[in-house]
């Protein structure tokens, strides 16, 4: 009987993958549709004409987070080489009935940053399904986060300290060319039947487009895992409104006493409260659906009106009042890294509770498309 040694094993197997690679035949991946992708998804059918998956929204978050994936692929592909009949990206968006119209690519650098797709009726036709299901949209831009790789690194690395430095993405090539397809989508299929989402950075820029679309009265679908929240800006302006506060106490507290302050106070409140129920009125006309881990500190500041990531079970009282819908996983990863992961959002077992309470960053930012800030 022969035993070979963990050492001789792994040069043999390693031998092994790159025989295969001379063969024409990529390495096994992590990132296999089937090894990692959603495990209990149902395919469409002829039934999706009755009752359309896509009026499910974990279907539609499933769909969604699995699209802005494809979008990362479509990088890695092309950094690793792979071609067409070996490329990981396609099978994240043909389960779903959907292809690719249009990689975007920074012309830079060569990369890939986001994905245009359009609904296939031709591979729907394969089962059965002649018309496009309800809900389900015509087109669907996907905007991937950043990838620590040597071929794009210092182009996701400038746009992720352009968003620290100045909490926006504007002035970057890239939001440009995203914003640019996403109008032409609209344009060729209407508002309605367009969506936009992405992951972390991606988030960021799909945002940062739907805020300009909204401010020309276009709104459209818009899904945003892992946003970031964290930056300089951010940071600086608390610093900032804990100062006034310090200071307005103590020149309320040196020139009256407490009941002669009382009453303009609350009369100031009930004014706030009256001017903030009509701005809420506007802005629910655009409700982008936010994705949270409060244990991701890139994105944890959108988890609670207060700006502290919690987690709630209660329900919204009045959905059509809200400002954003705001998932908050309860049974999400923990560690950051994981916390931070899209995958999570194409679990199956993912158990998101709708927050009680809108986001007060996300208020911030769609106070800032009706109300010229002073």
């Amino acid at each position: 009987m022969t035993c070979s040694s963990p050492t001789l094993q792994g040069e043999m197997e390693m031998r092994s993958t790159i025989k295969k690679e001379e063969m024409g035949q990529p390495p096994p991946s992590s990132w296999e549709f089937h090894a990692t992708g959603p495990r209990n998804l149902s395919n469409p059918g002829w039934r999706d004409l009755i009752r359309s998956s896509w009026r499910d929204p974990n279907y539609r978050r499933i769909a969604m987070s699995c699209f802005v994936q494809a979008a990362y692929l479509l990088e890695l592909d092309r950094q690793e080489n792979r071609a067409a009949k070996h490329a990981l990206a396609p099978n994240w968006w043909k389960p779903f009935k959907y292809k690719l119209v249009r990689p975007l690519i920074d012309a830079r650098d060569g990369s890939i940053y986001g994905a245009l797709l359009e609904w296939d009726q031709l591979a729907a036709l394969s089962d059965l399904i002649v018309v496009k299901p309800q809900g389900a949209p015509k087109a669907v831009l996907a905007l991937r986060g950043t990838v620590l790789k040597q071929l794009t690194v210092v182009r996701d690395l400038e746009d992720d300290f352009r968003f620290f430095a100045r909490e926006s993405l504007r002035g970057s090539v890239r939001f440009t060319g995203a914003l640019e397809v996403l109008k032409s989508a609209v344009n060729k299929h209407g508002s309605n039947n367009v969506c936009i989402a992405g992951h972390s950075l991606g988030a960021g820029f799909a945002l940062q487009a739907g805020k300009t679309l909204a401010k020309d009265g276009t709104f459209v679908e818009c899904h945003l895992f892992n946003p970031p929240s964290v930056s300089l800006g951010m940071g600086l302006r608390k610093i900032q409104e804990k100062a006034d506060k310090v200071l307005k106490r103590y020149i309320s507290g040196s020139s009256s006493n407490a009941g002669e302050t009382c009453g303009p106070r609350e009369e100031r409140e009930v004014v706030s409260e009256v001017g903030e129920e009509k701005l809420i009125n506007e802005v629910k006309r655009w409700v982008p659906n936010l994705y949270i881990n409060s244990c991701d500190y890139i994105c944890c500041f959108y988890a609670d009106g207060s700006g502290v990531a919690t987690v709630t079970t209660e329900k919204h009282n009045g959905h059509s009042e809200a400002r954003s819908k705001l998932y908050i996983s309860a049974k999400g990863p923990r560690k950051f890294l994981e916390a931070h992961g899209l995958q999570q959002w194409w679990s199956d077992d993912s158990e998101l509770h709708l927050a009680a309470h809108d986001s007060k960053l996300m208020y911030r930012h769609l106070k800032s498309l009706y109300v010229e800030e002073s």
